[in-house]
């Protein structure tokens, strides 16, 4: 594994490791304040080096990362591990999936109860 520079555009080490599908999406979170590290909102310009700890709230999630090392270019899923520590807390992860499931069975206000098919399809669907 070759390390390339000790430092890098966050926006472009958010793009590398795979947080982001493009690198202006990882530029964009930067802009809006989802991107910060020791606490404070970051520019996209700003250069990331081994050892700090980057947070990206991405919907509902707030993931926590520990920069390892600076990615030569975009990785393979495989090799994001050694670039990056994944230290975000299990309970985020749950809470996105709860979330998610909990929308997916809210129902429209004033569509009444669900119809029997209804009921047979949410069953076989989590069941």
């Amino acid at each position: 594994m070759a390390f390339s520079p000790e430092a890098e555009r966050i926006d472009k080490w958010l793009w590398a490791v795979r947080l982001f599908k493009t690198r202006s999406q990882a530029t964009d979170a930067c802009r809006a304040g989802s991107v910060t590290v020791a606490g404070r909102p970051v520019k996209a310009s700003r250069d990331v080096r081994p050892g700090e700890v980057v947070v990206v709230r991405q919907g509902l999630i707030r993931r926590t990362l520990k920069v390892r090392a600076v990615p030569p270019a975009r990785l393979g899923a495989r090799l994001v591990a050694d670039y990056c520590e994944e230290q975000t807390p299990p309970g985020e992860f749950a809470r996105a999936r709860a979330h998610r499931v909990q929308q997916f069975l809210a129902r429209a206000k004033g569509s009444g109860r669900p119809t029997k098919r209804d009921r047979r399809l949410l069953d076989r669907l989590l069941g």
